[in-house]
């Protein structure tokens, strides 16, 4: 009896065993040829589970999101306010270790494909990224409204949020010797200490 594939396993085998090449040769760089040799299958294998290069890219950037999507709630299960939670949210910016920055660089790349390329299936990929963050923002918030930390209106800030750390993201991308990590803490700060429901002072 033949073998059963889980297909959408197997995708994501091939992505994880291909995940470093986004850092390691950038976006452009990479063929559907380095993608076969590094996952040690052959080309017409990697065509049988991808449409085309950029299925492929979307396929590793989704393997990181969701890498980063765990570690953020391991992170922030043990913080008992959601000022803490918020600032954390902020990570991926603040976070300056070797290891942070090969993933901030690569979304650097990837964000200059969507904004000079056009490519219209790259900017709904992305709108799905960013639709992912701002829901796992609102869940922070609307829990520490539930768990009477935040004023209800809180919620509203969500976008807000969003925006202003794309804000940060874009800072850090251009200037020299940017300090994000003193501009979001006063940032959040100062927010909180407007929506907060007051039970002495909580400051990151």
């Amino acid at each position: 009896m033949p073998k059963i594939v889980d297909k959408e396993q197997k995708r994501k085998d091939i992505a994880l065993a291909c995940s470093d090449l986004i850092h390691d040769l950038g976006i452009k760089k990479i063929t559907v040829a380095q993608v076969a040799k590094t996952a040690g299958i052959g080309k017409g294998t990697v065509y049988g589970y991808f449409e085309n290069k950029e299925d492929i890219i979307f396929e590793i950037i989704n393997i990181h999101i969701e890498k980063y999507h765990n570690n953020f709630l391991k992170s922030i299960k043990d913080l008992k306010s959601t000022r803490e939670k918020v600032f954390h949210f902020f990570n991926f910016v603040i976070d300056n270790s070797e290891e942070n920055l090969k993933h901030f660089n690569g979304y650097k790349e990837y964000l200059s494909i969507v904004l000079s390329d056009n490519d219209e299936k790259m900017i709904d990929f992305n709108d799905t990224c960013n639709v992912f963050f701002h829901n796992q923002l609102k869940k922070v918030i609307q829990e520490g409204i539930d768990e009477g930390d935040l004023m209800p209106k809180s919620i509203d800030f969500c976008e807000s949020l969003i925006v202003f750390e794309k804000g940060l993201v874009l800072k850090k991308m251009t200037e020299v010797d940017f300090n994000p990590e003193e501009i979001c803490l006063n940032f959040i700060n100062n927010l909180f200490d407007l929506i907060e429901i007051k039970k002495g002072k909580k400051n990151v």
